[in-house]
């Protein structure tokens, strides 16, 4: 076990946004105890993304450290949906799709964490006996549950919270019973969930665990958190090229916590790079986080294939302005703009990846443009965006 002072601070103090007991979990760290370390994921859409290799990579340092990874996908719990952060219920995924979403999950996880060496379970290997929900219920009260500022919120706008929405926290709370966590980690928007799991850990005569929660990193729109459903991710098997070009459209604001949460760089050499122009920084950092998945000659090919294709040179010098309000969706700037006859072939050049913008695909026809940038029509037209 690594019970230094370095690799201590590293695990409570990089990037950690809340901790729940944090003098307790540090003198188990010293102790030299193995540790438990609980993360969850609900195999909601079949990416995972930056966003989790945020909450990943602290799960590494604890490997790192001789501690125990324990890995949950929540195949069960992904039925219901999580109501944390939602203004209504979320669609209930059916068995099918859950089973396709979860298809990539270990492969994904395995670019950060050492999978070989964790637990990984399934929660429905416990949740789906019959006598679970019962037990549950009758030792967490309703009240309990409604504290939520969710359900709060929705309870004073009138809007609807479902019996299945309401047993969501205690369910994943069950999976520490199920586990025996002594740790769990998450987003700081799970503190309701990883709460609820000291309070069924408590329920049943177990240790409550400690919770370390992380900070969420917004998308390239920069302004919801990182979601496979906002279509504002950067996925963790994109392509080097895609994954570079993603990275330099996160907004020039978010790039240090970019920084703080998905590099190794210390302090001092962030604050550094933060003195160089934001383009550059952002250079930068798509270089360090495609290096983390693809290695360093694959980084240097990506940045070098972002200058090429975005080099003046390589542009029309008199790009065709375009002024578009913000918030309009790209099929319909396609057709209204002439760059497709109808909705449906602006859908199929989205699907094939025709339509690029400031280097990254379009491919979800619901996205929206929110910013000025430089968008590529097939292989040779280009359109300067400019909202109005």
């Amino acid at each position: 076990m690594d019970v230094t002072e370095n690799k201590i601070r590293e695990i409570l103090g990089r990037g950690v946004g809340e901790t729940i007991n944090s003098e307790h979990l540090a003198r188990a760290l010293k102790s030299g105890k193995k540790l438990r370390v609980k993360l969850g994921i609900d195999p909601t859409s079949p990416d995972l993304h930056l966003g989790h290799a945020v909450i990943l990579k602290k799960l590494r340092q604890f490997q790192s450290a001789g501690h125990k990874a324990v890995l949950i996908i929540g195949d069960f719990t992904a039925r219901i949906g999580d109501p944390s952060g939602r203004d209504g219920a979320r669609q209930p995924l059916m068995e099918k799709e859950i089973k396709k979403n979860m298809k990539k999950y270990l492969d994904l996880a395995g670019k950060i964490i050492n999978v070989k060496d964790a637990h990984i379970y399934k929660n429905s290997t416990w949740l789906s006996g019959a006598e679970i929900p019962y037990t549950l219920a009758s030792k967490i009260s309703v009240q309990q549950v409604l504290e939520r500022e969710d359900f709060q919120k929705r309870l004073k706008e009138g809007s609807n919270i479902s019996m299945l929405e309401a047993f969501y926290p205690i369910l994943q709370g069950y999976d520490s019973v199920a586990c025996e966590a002594d740790v769990e980690i998450g987003g700081n928007d799970q503190k309701f969930n990883l709460l609820m799991g000291r309070r069924v850990q408590r329920a049943f005569n177990m240790p409550e665990q400690d919770v370390l929660m992380m900070p969420l990193i917004e998308g390239t729109d920069g302004v919801r958190k990182m979601s496979k459903s906002y279509g504002n991710y950067i996925a963790l098997d994109e392509k080097p090229n895609e994954m570079f070009s993603k990275i330099m459209s996160v907004p020039d604001e978010a790039t240090r916590k970019y920084f703080l949460l998905l590099t190794d760089l210390s302090e001092d050499e962030a604050g550094d790079i933060a003195k160089k122009l934001p383009f550059e920084q952002k250079k930068i950092l798509g270089e360090k986080i495609v290096s983390w998945f693809y290695g360093e000659s694959s980084a240097k090919k990506a940045r070098e294939y972002f200058g090429k294709i975005f080099s003046k040179k390589e542009m029309p010098e008199n790009i065709k302005v375009c002024e578009v309000k913000a918030g309009e969706g790209w099929i319909d700037f396609l057709l209204f703009k002439g760059f497709a006859l109808s909705r449906t072939e602006a859908k199929r050049l989205m699907a094939g990846g025709a339509i690029e913008f400031n280097g990254v695909k379009i491919e979800w026809a619901g996205e929206q443009i929110t910013k000025n940038g430089v968008a590529k029509i097939g292989k040779h037209k280009f359109v300067k965006i400019k909202i109005t």
